[in-house]
């Protein structure tokens, strides 16, 4: 049967390359279906600052006429910017079981970024390292949380016999209440008290400033992390206005210095139980359902932390899991989700451990040679 693979241009394609995974995941339980409405601002390009410094470029392969695949060819000039290489990416990867219609999706990808001058095609990155990135490869039993990727099992297979290799795991730690390690417990007030820093929750009185803060700790505390690209203040005021919406002031931390930001931690409620609930679908009435389930939700993810090289290995990490734990119990969260953590960051994962958390999730990124 004839496959063929088109290049989306106009909005009906690009409807249907936003809905197509509707059809991939329809019976999985796990599957969180996403905003169709957020879905089509990062393909404007007017409207998502990505496309200040990248090039995207979406297919659809069709089989007499049927999608039955689609990818989408990312090019990155920060990132390769920053890490003097050469590589392009894909992401919004989904295909039916078929590695005929992979290869043929992996194959475009490649041809559209090594015309641009890359030598290398890595991925699913949904665009960067600051969006969701990773393949789940291990850990299928859970849904996954708020900005954290899910596929099929299947996918795995589909990337490793069209030639992808392992780049890079990122790992996932889980923590319920019945976890929380002792040490935790004893040692936050105590290594709070010994590193005279003053910790506080997020100003929302003067919440862009309090963005800028978190952006400027950011782009120093991750600049040597492997995939790391800095985000302008375009991407992140972006950011800054979608994580307004369900972020919780008490659940982000600073850590100061004579009043100078060292660190901050920040951690979400699992907005993901409240979205599974309206099927991608503000209207009309998934907008009243999200606001009810959204009382609802028992779990958050600390999504990220950073602290300046200088203030390191003072357990200001550990000051901010026992805030977040402190806060997060009062207002009735019984579980969290520490992720992503690089599998080679020996420090941040003897910290998980030391909480009392456990690895439970592993997510792949994979790199193929042009």
């Amino acid at each position: 049967m004839s496959l063929q693979i088109e290049s989306v241009q106009r909005r009906p394609a690009l409807k249907e390359f936003i809905t197509f995974p509707w059809g991939i995941y329809q019976g999985d339980p796990n599957w969180v279906p996403p905003l169709i409405i957020e879905q089509r601002l990062l393909f404007n390009k007017s409207k998502h600052p990505f496309y200040e410094h990248g090039e995207v470029q979406p297919f659809l392969a069709r089989r007499n006429g049927q999608i039955v695949g689609r990818i989408a060819a990312i090019v990155n000039r920060a990132h390769n910017e920053f890490h003097k290489d050469t590589v392009g990416f894909f992401g919004f990867f989904d295909s039916i079981d078929d590695g005929e219609v992979a290869r043929a999706l992996f194959q475009v990808a490649g041809d559209f970024v090594q015309e641009r001058g890359m030598t290398v095609l890595r991925g699913p990155m949904n665009f960067s390292t600051n969006e969701e990135c990773g393949l789940l490869y291990e850990g299928f039993d859970r849904p996954p949380v708020v900005m954290m990727p899910y596929n099929p099992r299947y996918y795995i297979r589909l990337l490793e016999e069209a030639g992808f290799m392992k780049a890079k795991d990122l790992l996932a730690y889980l923590m319920t209440e019945s976890d929380v390690s002792e040490k935790l417990r004893r040692l936050g007030p105590v290594i709070e008290k010994r590193t005279r820093l003053t910790i506080r929750p997020l100003n929302m009185k003067d919440f862009w400033n309090e963005v800028s803060l978190v952006q400027e700790i950011y782009n120093k505390a991750w600049e040597e992390n492997w995939g790391f690209v800095p985000m302008t203040d375009a991407e992140f005021h972006n950011m800054g206005k979608d994580m307004k919406l369900i972020l919780d002031p008490e659940l982000l931390w600073f850590a100061e210095s004579d009043g100078k930001p060292v660190g901050f931690s920040l951690a979400l409620p699992d907005i993901n139980q409240a979205l599974a609930k309206i099927n991608g679908r503000l209207l009309p009435f998934g907008i009243f359902k999200l606001l009810y389930h959204k009382r609802k939700i028992n779990g958050v993810r600390v999504l990220t932390m950073g602290v300046i090289p200088e203030y390191r290995r003072r357990g200001v990490d550990v000051v901010f899991y026992w805030r977040t734990y402190e806060a997060g119990t009062k207002k009735g969260y019984t579980w969290g989700e520490f992720s992503w953590i690089l599998e080679d960051n020996e420090l941040m994962k003897e910290a998980a451990q030391m909480i009392g958390s456990k690895p439970y999730k592993t997510y792949r990124i994979f790199d193929r040679n042009l």
